[in-house]
This record gives structure tokens, sequence and C-alpha cells, in this order.
């Protein structure tokens, strides 16, 4: 990890991340909990994850240019979320960095960057599940 990049251009940019999110996505859509709350479609997702982590991690402002401020909680709120949704969803991306050979420390790094607006979305109770 070189502490004098962001953290997009640690991951390998535009290239990198696009990696990241195909593999992620193809983890979260075989998950038998998480990949039912998806559209069959996964595209626009895809696409969505790809602007906003590029934004989230230093680059460019692609998700905020198309869709506005990013309002995360609010835009998932139509989701069932639980706490233990939310640790699947990083323990998928946890996977996927590995995957696509992000070396730590920065894998640990980018897991922690993203489990606190993960744990944020949960707006179900564990009953929900």
């Amino acid at each position: 990890m070189n502490p004098n990049e962001s953290i997009y251009e640690n991951l390998g940019g535009a290239e990198g991340l696009r990696r990241l999110v195909e593999v992620f996505y193809g983890k979260v859509q075989a998950h038998p909990r998480l990949g039912p709350l998806f559209p069959a479609d996964i595209s626009p997702v895809m696409d969505k994850q790809y602007r906003f982590l590029t934004q989230f991690f230093g680059g460019p402002p692609l998700y905020s240019e198309v869709h506005g401020h990013p309002m995360m909680r609010a835009r998932h709120m139509h989701v069932p979320i639980t706490e233990n949704r939310a640790e699947e969803w990083l323990a998928c991306m946890g996977e996927a960095l590995e995957e696509t050979g992000v070396e730590e420390p920065l894998r640990t790094f980018v897991l922690q960057r993203l489990a606190g607006p993960a744990r944020h979305f949960v707006n179900m109770p564990p009953a929900a599940e």
C-alpha cells in the first residue's frame, strides 16, 4: 500500500475497481441470502457500485456526477438489511479483495472503511431474515 496514493489508486484505479466490482457481485449473486435481494439484471447495480466506490475511495466523483449526493442509507431503505446481511456483504467483499490480489494491509483497510457504511445501512431486526 502506497500511503502517498489514494485508496482508489492503490486498488488499481478504474481497471482495478471494475474488476473488484465484477468479482464481488459474482459472489453476492451466488450468496443464498444476498443474491435474492438484487435484480436479475445486475449491470445497473454494478455500474452504481463502481461509480460509488471510485468516489468513496478518492477517485473522480463519478457517482455524484450522475446520481447526485450519495445519500446511501436512504437509497437502501427499500432493501431489508440486517446485521447478518451487512456482515455477509462485507465477507463477500473480503473474498473479492483477496481474489483480485489486493494484499495486506490494503485489504483490511478497505474492509474497515466499508464496515461503517455497511453497518449504517442496517434497517431491519435479525428476525427479518
